[in-house]
């Protein structure tokens, strides 16, 4: 098994962390929500000599999921995720688009809805689901044990955390979902999210406003180098 890598590209006016999953020795991965600019997405892995086996999304906001329907036809993959919570959003993301003079972007249903406790993977690298609304709805994130890396999407950020003032969101949720979901993961794991740079779970603790009234963080066990990142 070789290690496990990514890359980031960014996408839409939203600056939207299109994320590649890859095998270092295999080259095969996956696209963790290709939000748009697909030819970008479909560029930038071709010159990379990726080949993408699935799409995952995180949840169903319109820069995250608003080009997974183009890309999984351009390429011939399936989607996997978000859960079921988020299936209003993605089936209004033409709309939402509309409302912020974005064209392109197209309403989108998975291939398998995903729910807490679920295991996804590519090769031999396995990712565990966990359900996290807050953000939205349906929103869960990806965790891989092996190497103690996550993909959090827009649950958490370097030093904030997900806006909440959207359809579907919920604060209180959220900071439940950080509390019981995420940083029992541990400390060590290094994280990437859906907008600007990422950072590690114990430095969030420590740091971030958002997180200093928690109350009791549960224990449970316990990053990615060598990101080569690709621009739009």
């Amino acid at each position: 098994m070789g290690k496990l890598q990514a890359g980031i590209i960014p996408v839409t006016p939203f600056e939207q962390n299109c994320t590649i999953l890859f095998d270092e020795d295999t080259k095969e991965g996956v696209v963790v929500d290709p939000g748009g600019d697909v030819d970008v997405i479909v560029q930038t892995v071709a010159e990379n000599g990726i080949t993408l086996k699935e799409i995952w999304l995180t949840h169903g906001h319109l820069d995250h999921a608003g080009g997974a329907k183009e890309l999984k036809e351009r390429l011939s993959l399936t989607i996997t995720g978000p859960h079921e919570d988020d299936r209003p959003l993605l089936e209004r993301i033409e709309t939402q688009a509309q409302k912020y003079g974005m064209t392109g972007l197209q309403n989108v249903l998975p291939d398998r809805w995903l729910k807490d406790g679920d295991v996804v993977s590519f090769g031999d690298h396995s990712f565990e689901v966990y359900h996290c609304p807050g953000h939205a709805p349906g929103h869960v994130i990806y965790y891989n044990r092996a190497q103690s890396f996550a993909h959090v999407g827009d649950v958490l950020f370097n030093g904030s955390v997900g806006r909440t003032d959207l359809p579907g969101g919920n604060h209180e949720q959220l900071l439940a979902s950080i509390r019981d979901k995420v940083l029992p993961l541990g400390d060590d794991v290094g994280f990437i999210c859906g907008h600007g740079p990422g950072g590690r779970f114990g430095e969030e603790q420590r740091s971030n406003p958002y997180l200093q009234n928690l109350g009791p963080i549960g224990a449970a066990p316990a990053a990615l180098g060598g990101i080569e990142k690709s621009k739009n």
